[in-house]
């Protein structure tokens, strides 16, 4: 083995390393296509669970919630809140509706925003749309 490092040497070993993981990151980003079909739940969208969408987006839940981990961690995440509720969308719309609780030092609360009955089935299909989608096994928890 020689004892000298050559500039040769350095740019094979950077060359080949390239070549590697960019191979590398290629194959794994097909694995990545191949697999969201069946991961992402995409033949329950409904024209309801689109308007949910609008309606979480206009009203900025994801400033204080997490939706599969994406979002602000001031409040509870949101992508298993439907199976949390028991799969019960009354719960899910009358905690909607119960908001906000006050007078409760340190605790914080979501606002009221009166979303109308039709507004917030259409919520409540969002989140049960959410909860649907193949995550593997995230949040790690129940509670989000």
């Amino acid at each position: 083995m020689q004892e000298v490092f050559t500039k040769s040497m350095a740019r094979n070993i950077y060359y080949g390393g390239s070549a590697f993981f960019l191979l590398l990151f290629l194959a794994l980003t097909l694995d990545t296509h191949q697999a969201w079909p069946a991961r992402d739940n995409h033949q329950n969208i409904t024209e309801q669970v689109a308007a949910g969408k609008r309606l979480w987006e206009r009203n900025n839940c994801i400033g204080c919630h997490t939706l599969l981990g994406e979002g602000a961690y001031f409040a509870p995440e949101l992508g298993n809140v439907y199976k949390r509720f028991g799969e019960n969308k009354d719960a899910i719309k009358g905690f909607i509706k119960s908001r906000p609780v006050d007078g409760i030092p340190g605790r914080r609360s979501m606002p009221q925003f009166n979303f109308t009955d039709a507004e917030l089935d259409e919520i409540v299909e969002f989140l049960k749309y959410t909860s649907e989608i193949n995550t593997e096994n995230w949040p790690p928890n129940i509670q989000g």
